[in-house]
């Protein structure tokens, strides 16, 4: 078996992608309890929300709220989604040093998801990055549905790669692959890993999995030995796309925590802490989700009889 990483980092994704899917909106201070509990609890970079049309994305309309508001603990990185310049602005305004920008690899869901094709996106992204070089706030770049698209199918690595050349040309040193329709599966998350890691040995890569079809956290494991140390992940498995057909939660982030901590990979986090912030937002939205640990337990908790 390949070696595996002494150490991954977590970025909490929730206050977001896990909460923008939702039915039931919770309050502001309610989001803010989850995001500062998540800090406490060791993460370190922590996704707090989208400046995106609240018409859109209603979930999201209380961002610039969240940020304004937010009890920063030092060492954290907070971020916030934007899609243009106007979500660059807010962001701005509202105080973050951070944006994540995003492109969909499948035609389909880019012209859903913002109403362009990829090659639009990404030229649209040149006046974002321009100002965000004059305002030093750093722009992180993720691609989603890199493995497979509930519209159009399998997202061919070409494609993928293309999208690459194309947001390092902006600068962009952190990019995010992501499985937003929960298409992808371990042989594929590993050979990807290994070609983008060869190919861009320059860029930050993270992995971000949906459990669509259960094959999460097989996934990072594959990640995890093609080198790749970075990850995404939503407490209690919250999450799904409204543009996407069929996408489910993302993995969820006690079990990805869980399942590192049991093989002896560190995540800097205290898991107590997460299984109690988990069961305070399956109470906020109403039920239970995906998370396994949240059912089960962990394993040193079980009492020998």
């Amino acid at each position: 078996m390949k070696s595996l990483p002494d150490f991954i980092k977590i970025c909490e994704v929730g206050p977001r992608d896990g909460l923008q899917n939702e039915k039931v909106f919770l309050t502001i201070e309610q989001k803010l309890e989850l995001i500062e509990t998540a800090a406490e609890a060791g993460i370190k970079v922590i996704e707090i929300g989208s400046f995106v049309n609240p018409k859109a994305v209603p979930q999201m309309a209380d961002t610039d709220q969240i940020a304004a508001r937010l009890h920063r603990k030092a060492g954290v990185e907070y971020r916030g989604l934007i899609f243009n310049m106007q979500g660059l602005k807010r962001a701005e305004a509202a105080g973050l040093s951070k944006a994540k920008i995003t492109v969909s690899a499948s035609r389909s869901h880019c012209l859903r998801n913002m109403n362009k094709t990829p090659e639009e996106a990404v030229k649209s992204f040149a006046e974002l990055a321009e100002y965000a070089e004059q305002k030093k706030i750093v722009l992180s770049g993720a691609i989603s549905t890199s493995f497979g698209c509930s519209i159009d199918g399998i997202v061919p690595l070409e494609q993928v790669v293309n999208i690459i050349f194309q947001l390092r040309k902006l600068g962009i040193q952190e990019i995010s692959l992501s499985d937003t329709t929960g298409m992808a599966n371990p042989l594929q998350v590993y050979e990807y890993g290994v070609h983008i890691k060869k190919l861009f040995p320059d860029i930050e890569w993270v992995l971000h999995f949906h459990n669509t079809r259960g094959m999460g956290l097989a996934n990072v494991l594959a990640g995890l030995m093609a080198g790749i140390t970075n990850y995404d992940a939503c407490f209690a498995g919250l999450g799904g796309c409204p543009f996407a057909p069929g996408a489910s939660g993302n993995i969820a982030t006690e079990d990805l925590i869980n399942m590192c901590e049991e093989m002896g990979i560190m995540t800097g986090t205290d898991l107590a802490k997460y299984l109690e912030l988990g069961y305070r937002v399956e109470r906020y939205t109403g039920g239970s989700r995906s998370s396994a640990l949240l059912r089960a337990g962990r394993n040193c908790d079980i009492k020998s009889k």
